[in-house]
């Protein structure tokens, strides 16, 4: 081993110990929680690094600097494991077809409930048993919220944004005025509201297949070049020798970087476009509103 890849298996043996250190320390003393918000993406983020996935992924990029002694590779390889699931998006949509879905089937039943002469403080309690763990947890807030004596709007609109849904803001906002002015209608509302998330669901699939072979397509492009440099560094080390250097090791991770922009972009350009929520932070839904 050259002095040079030897300086730089020291730099990414320090990294990985101070990043254990650092999640030893996150580990026991914990995350701030703030409350009524959820979790910001660097939280997400820590969390998925501490879990299974994220240790998965440290072996796979140690397993790749063994094999190839290039520091950028094994950082690079790993970075990929940790977002290969995420890949293009599509577990990101997944989880809001998922989210959609169970929305719709939540409002279904609300609407079911109400028919019977039941007001919503009885109704949305009730709603708890055929809800999807999809919105369960932040329904369950909601309950408790009413449980101890927030006011209804009040714990709708943080029901709204524990959800983060622009779809789930049409129907939270019916719930909200019908809340303060106690009017006719808001069955029929509902079922209106349910269906039409569930032409947004449809169309949403719909997209989602369409883009499938695509994403198929940039994974299957990605494993094999990555799968193409391995083989050469293990088979053909010469050809590969000029990346062994420092300079080296700058120019492979300018490839890497062209790469993550690639996968980046590719996430952007597969993302469902979604309308700008109705409920946000700083609007305010009155019986005049809508």
């Amino acid at each position: 081993m050259t002095s040079s890849s030897t300086q730089l298996l020291v730099i990414l043996l320090g990294a990985l110990t101070g990043g254990g250190v650092f999640g030893v320390i996150v580990a026991i003393r914990g995350l701030p929680v703030k409350p009524d918000s959820g979790p910001s993406w660097l939280e997400r983020q820590l969390r998925e690094a501490l879990s299974v996935r994220g240790a998965a992924s440290l072996v796979i990029g140690v397993i790749a600097l063994l094999l190839t002694r290039w520091v950028v590779a094994g950082v690079a390889i790993a970075l990929l494991a940790f977002s290969w699931r995420s890949l293009g998006g599509a577990a990101e949509e997944r989880r809001a077809m998922t989210r959609l879905e169970g929305l719709a089937t939540w409002t279904e039943s609300l609407r079911d409930t109400i028919a019977g002469a039941v007001g919503l403080e009885q109704a949305i309690p009730s709603s708890i048993r055929v809800a999807t763990p999809s919105i369960q947890e932040p329904l369950q807030v909601l309950v408790d919220r009413l449980h101890t004596r927030v006011p209804m709007p009040e714990a709708l609109r943080r029901f709204a944004d524990d959800l983060d849904d622009p779809s789930a803001d049409m129907i939270i906002a019916a719930l909200i005025i019908n809340s303060r002015l106690r009017g006719p209608g808001l069955r029929d509302l509902l079922g209106a509201l349910a269906d039409s998330v569930r032409e947004e669901l449809d169309m949403r699939r719909k997209v989602n297949s369409s883009r499938r072979s695509t994403r198929r397509s940039v994974q299957i492009v990605v494993l094999v070049s990555v799968g193409m440099a391995i083989a050469l560094a293990l088979l053909n080390r010469a050809f590969l020798a000029p990346y062994n250097s420092v300079g080296g090791q700058l120019v492979l991770a300018a490839v890497a970087a062209i790469y993550g922009v690639g996968i980046l972009w590719l996430r952007r350009l597969a993302k469902f476009d979604t309308p700008q929520r109705l409920l946000g932070r700083d609007s305010v839904v009155t019986g005049g509103d809508l």
